[in-house]
């Protein structure tokens, strides 16, 4: 298997810290809004990532934060009169409810911010008392950005080119940095913010401590993969390289992956332009399934460009498929014979082919645009080679194979039976009823139960909503 890795600028062979395991952290959302489909990508991207390792027999111990404490977090509340973190917990299950209809498994460990608090502070604590930070004398700490040689590997960045070229990042206090460079690691309250007392001041973290504190919390002080955003390269993950390896003396990340940019009719995604589209948005027009399909059409670290027309398309290719399916489903009923006859044992000698290419095209940097070729081509194979006379076993086995590719990009292959509006209100009531019994088990079998049929729940304030993913 070879991943593209952004800390060499190539493709390496996958190999493992452990024999069998992956260690994965994913840089996750900050929690203000409902998350966009630039949001999307990453999500969709890592988690296929993650289920063609777990396919291919790794023990996967996947982490995805919440970043639950930040300046955007703080102006909603101060908009709707509320705390904080009834914000960021609104938006928490808001991401919840899309990633579940976008087909995004749970990660390992999902999390937030402001419950590792502890663990920032003791990573502060040790890069200053190591020669890596410093305390300004209104309690804002910096890191020391200049005492880690190995700053810009990540992103390939100049220190000095950085300098010249008069970045900042721009804070209060921005006089009393030691250099320009230097970056928050700590800062002071602000009048209405929340805060957490600290040896330097009462305040909050910075934005980069956060990740560097959860991925060695819940993965290690090495991991093999750290994944986000292409928008992340720098500042936010070189700071991370900064702070982990100069806290633990030890590398950070074994391999670092990025996904491209997401377009929007070829522009960049802007509320300023009118451009700017939630998954909510989309899910009103298409199933999300088709977002997913789409997003997984081009690969991951090419840029990608979103429009009506290729959502078109992607939807038609994905009805393709599912099509498929579900024409292999009507002649399994009406097979006559279960045994396979020798010429059917040669035919599925040859649809292995079709799995042997998606394997290949996903063990080339999980190259999903090439795999999914490869199953259009099996789909393709099997509306061909499929004749009323065939055996039930040939049936099963193409349409299991169908299944069971389609299910490592997190796509369902088979057709969702449509619930009466009238079914889903007496399943929701029955949800209700058992909540209120304290019968968690089975509302939450309920929630699952609707999800798969592709209704998505939404708990608010004048009860239970529900609408189609």
């Amino acid at each position: 298997m070879k991943v593209y890795n952004t800390l060499s600028g190539k493709k390496e062979e996958f190999v493992p810290l452990e024999e069998g395991k992956v260690s994965m952290y994913v840089c996750g959302p900050t929690v203000y809004n409902l998350i966009h489909i630039g949001n999307a990508r990453p999500m969709i991207v890592f988690d296929t990532v993650r289920r063609y390792m777990e396919h291919r027999g790794y023990e996967v111990n996947y982490v995805s934060n919440f970043t639950d404490v930040d300046d955007k977090i703080i102006k909603k509340a101060n908009e709707e009169g509320a705390a904080p973190s009834v914000i960021s917990e609104r938006y928490i299950a808001e991401c919840k409810n899309d990633m579940e209809a976008l087909h995004v498994k749970p990660a390992t460990t999902h999390p937030k911010a402001t419950c590792e608090i502890d663990g920032m502070i003791e990573m502060i604590q040790t890069l200053i008392e190591k020669g890596h930070a410093y305390a300004a004398p209104d309690g804002t700490v910096y890191f020391k950005t200049r005492s880690f040689p190995g700053y810009g590997k990540l992103s390939h960045k100049n220190l000095d080119d950085l300098r010249s070229g008069g970045r900042s990042l721009l804070v209060s206090g921005e006089e009393q940095k030691q250099d320009p460079l230097d970056f928050v690691l700590w800062k002071p309250k602000k009048e209405g913010e929340p805060f957490w007392e600290s040896p330097w001041c009462e305040g909050r973290p910075g934005w980069h401590i956060e990740c560097s504190v959860m991925s060695k919390k819940y993965l290690g002080e090495e991991i093999d993969i750290h994944a986000g955003g292409e928008d992340l390269i720098f500042p936010h993950h070189e700071n991370e390289i900064a702070q982990s390896e100069a806290a633990n003396g030890k590398p950070f990340a074994k391999y670092w992956m990025h996904n491209g940019f997401l377009n929007i009719d070829n522009k960049k995604m802007s509320k300023s332009l009118g451009n700017f589209f939630t998954v909510r948005d989309i899910s009103e027009k298409y199933d999300l399934q088709v977002l997913r399909f789409f997003m997984l059409s081009a690969h991951y670290r090419s840029p990608l460009n979103f429009s009506a027309e290729l959502m078109e398309a992607a939807k038609n290719g994905l009805e393709r498929i599912v099509t498929c399916v579900s024409n292999l489903n009507f002649l399994l009923e009406k097979a006559q014979t279960e045994e396979l006859c020798a010429e059917e044992e040669k035919e599925l000698l040859r649809a292995k082919e079709f799995m042997t290419k998606f394997d290949e095209a996903m063990d080339d940097d999980f190259n999903t645009a090439d795999a999914i070729s490869a199953i259009f081509e099996l789909v393709k194979f099997a509306n061909t080679s499929v004749g009323e006379g065939a055996s039930a076993a040939f049936i099963r086995a193409l349409k299991d194979e169908i299944v069971e590719l389609m299910d490592i990009c997190g796509l369902t292959a088979e057709r969702r039976q449509e619930m009466l509006d009238e079914e889903i209100e007496s399943l929701i009531q029955e949800r209700q009823d058992a909540r209120k019994a304290k019968n968690f088990a089975r509302a939450d079998e309920i929630r699952d139960l609707l999800a798969e049929k592709g209704i998505i729940l939404e708990d608010t304030r004048e009860g239970v909503k529900w609408k189609r993913a």
